[in-house]
């Protein structure tokens, strides 16, 4: 689904009709790396977590810094999802903190699409492995993870703001660098 990696910042991958059923269903999708005038886009989806959403300043400190990468996924111009890595320097290992779609989008390819960015990203950071966690009654994430080939790691109680446990996930990727 993810056809290739922007060139620069700001610089947009577009998915034709061909490529991504998401994509048909509205003309045109974007995926890109989001720039600080997302920030009002990015906070509104933030409101779609029941619990632990990232703050303004944290979205504006992670655009603008190089340990993370946050992903837009835009249709008709508008951001319907992101979602948000982590790096860690001097280590091969990278951490979904985030991926959110709003609800009006659920079902189209489009968390596939942007964990496909993921891969993409990771690869080109030399990571091998990328982790993250889940609610354990996000059953439609689960699902979404398994199939993208995450496995489960551990159980963590108590992790979430309002105490709900969670499972860690991991993916082992190739790395493109050598």
């Amino acid at each position: 689904m993810f056809k290739a990696e922007r060139a620069a910042p700001g610089a947009v991958v577009e998915y034709g009709a061909a490529e991504n059923s998401a994509a048909a269903e509205y003309g045109c999708a974007t995926v890109r790396h989001a720039v600080p005038a997302d920030l009002d886009a990015l906070v509104a989806l933030e409101r779609h977590f029941p619990t632990d959403r990232l703050s303004r300043a944290s979205l504006r400190r992670l655009i603008g810094g190089g340990s993370a990468d946050v992903i837009v996924h835009e249709v008709a111009g508008k951001a319907v999802a992101n979602v948000v890595v982590l790096y860690r320097r001097n280590s091969r290992r990278a951490r979904i903190y985030s991926l959110v779609v709003h609800p009006g989008h659920h079902g189209r390819g489009i968390a596939s699409a942007l964990l496909d960015a993921v891969k993409q990203r990771v690869r080109r950071r030399a990571c091998t492995v990328v982790s993250l966690e889940v609610r354990t009654d996000n059953a439609p994430a689960l699902r979404l993870y398994q199939k993208a080939g995450f496995h489960l790691v551990r159980q963590i109680t108590d992790y979430y703001q309002d105490h709900a446990p969670a499972l860690r996930l991991e993916k082992r990727v190739a790395s493109s660098k050598k």
